[in-house]
């Protein structure tokens, strides 16, 4: 039976990641915490694939919104920085990510995808997998669904913004809305 992880504390990461500026570095939650930052944790399933590059530029062309909510977005799969660092020296156009503004951390042990409950372990390769974590540490949020379904960025980018109100947010809550 799986366990529940919203209201809990998240489980810690740390993964080497292609940054934006295409350097290797460790990106960790504990980090995120230490600088007071939300952290928006997604798991996609392979480098190289067709929905893929569709969510992940859509998140990457709202970063700033997401920064301007004092939130750091992360991108994670079971690839190699290395298949990470191939597919966004890619263009766009070519199926490629292209300049992206937030890190892609490689899972290539899968413990992180293992421990957010993500992980087909059969096919060593994760499912779509949200999660918003606050700078507390605490799991506020989680979806996981079918990878064929690529996610929203206004829905990630509403539900951090709800979260944040710390107040009780009605269906179809808007930002600028009242809260219950």
């Amino acid at each position: 039976m799986a366990e529940r992880m919203v209201g809990k504390q998240a489980p810690r990461f740390e993964m080497e990641a292609i940054m934006p500026n295409k350097e290797t570095k460790k990106v960790s939650l504990e980090e995120n915490m230490k600088n007071g930052k939300w952290t928006v944790l997604f798991f996609y399933p392979m480098d190289f694939t067709f929905v893929c590059p569709t969510e992940i530029t859509a998140l990457s062309d709202r970063y700033e919104e997401f920064e301007d909510l004092d939130a750091e977005v992360i991108g994670v799969s079971t690839d190699t920085v290395h298949t990470h660092l191939a597919w966004i020296n890619t263009s766009r156009e070519d199926n490629g990510l292209g300049e992206l503004n937030y890190p892609l951390a490689a899972d290539t042990n899968h413990r992180v995808s293992r421990d957010y409950g993500v992980l087909i372990e059969e096919e060593g390769i994760a499912l779509r997998g949200l999660f918003i974590i606050n700078p507390e540490g605490e799991m506020m949020y989680q979806v996981v669904f079918h990878n064929n379904i690529g996610r929203d960025a206004d829905e990630t980018l509403r539900v951090l913004q709800a979260l944040q109100t710390g107040g009780l947010c009605p269906a179809n809550w808007k930002p600028g809305q009242k809260t219950l």
